[in-house]
């Protein structure tokens, strides 16, 4: 299941990809966050050997949200011989600064992040895409809101100017942007991922921790849309079960 790579504008996009929300505590982890920055932000060198178990576990590629740590974790695991295929997350406020970081990494795509993705101020989001096209990744959107933001998104001018898409997926409907997550709402979700025609990453698919792995893959299995998978995992241990199980699907 989401085995090798896709081939995008001469790049190759592997199809699973080691997320960063854990190294970073994201707030969606609640009171895990407070421990991922103790275990994980503050320490780069235990990053580093999750990037390592994951790549032994046949995951080459590592979605990136360009924080100090995970920048020198991916420098630790490089003087170790280890090399992930970089996609990497543009950051509010610090765009120009990570473009030229991403294109000193020799990043395969470059994302926006979705606080600005989800503005759908496209004027600003064109020039952003723009830029990325000029270090030669494959652009790409992040959105928080993917009902809301692809509804506007499919009207919108910029949909000749990325290639990559990437949307909240769980079996609870968690951080995405629906009251209710029943058959009807994912039809439309559905539809929308077809109209909209592009290369679709999806994230949050373990529903920050609430759901078991097993489960959580179950339902992706039915998700026709899933191009790419980024799973966000917080130790050596959980890189083994999570992509052993993937594997096995």
């Amino acid at each position: 299941m989401f085995d090798g790579s896709i081939k995008i504008s001469n790049k190759d996009i592997p199809r699973t990809l080691l997320g960063s929300s854990p190294f970073v505590a994201a707030p969606q982890f609640g009171h895990r966050a407070r421990l991922y920055q103790l275990d994980l932000y503050n320490n780069p060198e235990n990053i580093a050997k999750i990037i390592q178990k994951s790549h032994d576990m046949g995951v080459k590629g590592i979605q990136v949200m360009p924080e100090p740590p995970v920048i020198e974790a991916i420098g630790l695991a490089r003087d170790a011989g280890i090399k992930m295929d970089i996609v990497g997350t543009l950051m509010p406020e610090t765009e120009a600064e990570d473009i030229e970081l991403f294109s000193d990494l020799g990043a395969v795509s470059v994302m926006i992040h979705g606080t600005l993705t989800d503005t759908e101020n496209w004027d600003a989001i064109e020039e952003k895409l723009l830029k990325i096209k000029e270090i030669e990744a494959v652009p790409g959107l992040v959105t928080h809101s993917p009902f809301k933001t692809t509804s506007s998104l499919l009207k919108s001018d910029v949909l000749d100017l990325f290639d990559i898409y990437s949307v909240p997926v769980n079996k609870l409907g968690y951080l995405m942007d629906c009251d209710v997550y029943d058959k009807e709402v994912r039809a439309n979700l559905d539809n929308m991922m077809e109209e909209l025609n592009k290369t679709i990453m999806v994230r949050n698919v373990l529903a920050a921790g609430v759901l078991m792995p097993e489960d959580a893959f179950n339902y992706l299995k039915t998700v026709s849309f899933a191009d790419v998978v980024a799973l966000g995992i917080a130790s050596v241990d959980e890189a083994q079960e999570t992509f052993s199980l993937l594997k096995s699907l």
